[in-house]
């Protein structure tokens, strides 16, 4: 039988070492000067999310840590595999790494919305998140971790919002964000109807008074349902609320206008599970 086990990772004592060019210099950004946004290699940190990186479709490059933190990992045969100790480690890639081991993988293609979204139950995704404008790496990282833990099947971001796989995202979820199909809505937001057209409710979240509450919106009534979530501060602009099919609020106590859009998609997740 053939061994699905990587030999033992090679050591690393140059920081100048091209096998791990993939990871120089992390602190200016995942992607070399010059290079287009959404280009370059996906950048994970930490065990548990190289784990689910290895769990994902995505193909794995390198994976990079310290002494006994790579040859813990089972990874397949064919990964190239280094270590090094912690003082080469943070001079390749910029900064005291405390989670010990970092990984690369290629990105895929774009996923097709129409392929995505209109295929028969139980293939087609029930619940999807959808973004308009975010531009925080954290907030886009917190909103995909709480969307695998509470049950949403797919990430769909119009044209501005911020790189989904950008190192910054992938270790705010842990990882997460790397499990859940992402595609992009490149007429936005008349890409909404294409949405409505295969049966889902869109739910566009705004703390506006006028605004159902969101406890009202009955997912039982709505096999798929898709929630709109706006950019921390403007919230959804009036085009994609007059999009979508229901726009709902989280009610909140007297003086408390709204709240942080990560705090907020975590509530939504939940009522509408």
């Amino acid at each position: 039988m053939i061994s699905t086990v990587s030999a033992l990772p090679e050591v690393i004592t140059d920081p100048a070492d091209e096998r791990v060019a993939d990871f120089r210099d992390l602190v200016a950004g995942d992607r070399r000067p010059g290079t287009e946004r959404g280009t370059g290699p996906i950048i994970v940190e930490g065990v548990p999310a190289v784990e689910r990186l290895l769990a994902s479709p995505y193909p794995v490059r390198t994976v990079f840590g310290i002494p006994g933190r790579v040859a813990a990992l089972d990874l397949p045969a064919g990964v190239a595999a280094y270590e090094a100790d912690r003082w080469v480690l943070s001079d390749v890639i910029g900064f005291r790494l405390t989670r010990g081991v970092l990984a690369s993988a290629d990105r895929l293609p774009p996923l097709d919305l129409d392929a995505m979204i209109t295929g028969p139950d139980p293939a087609a995704p029930r619940r999807l998140a959808v973004l308009e404008g975010l531009n925080d790496h954290e907030n886009i990282g917190s909103i995909a971790r709480s969307a695998v833990a509470l049950g949403i099947d797919g990430l769909l971001l119009d044209p501005a919002c911020a790189d989904p796989l950008y190192r910054r995202c992938v270790r705010v979820s842990m990882g997460h964000v790397l499990t859940l199909p992402i595609a992009v809505l490149g007429g936005w937001p008349a890409d909404l109807a294409r949405l409505h057209d295969a049966g889902y409710c869109t739910v566009a979240l705004t703390p506006a008074a006028d605004a159902v509450d969101v406890a009202d919106v009955d997912p039982r009534a709505h096999p798929r349902t898709a929630v709109l979530l706006g950019a921390e501060g403007p919230g959804l602009t009036p085009a994609a609320q007059q999009a979508a099919q229901v726009r709902a609020r989280i009610p909140m106590r007297s003086g408390v206008d709204s709240l942080g859009v990560a705090a907020a998609a975590a509530i939504a997740f939940a009522t509408l599970r």
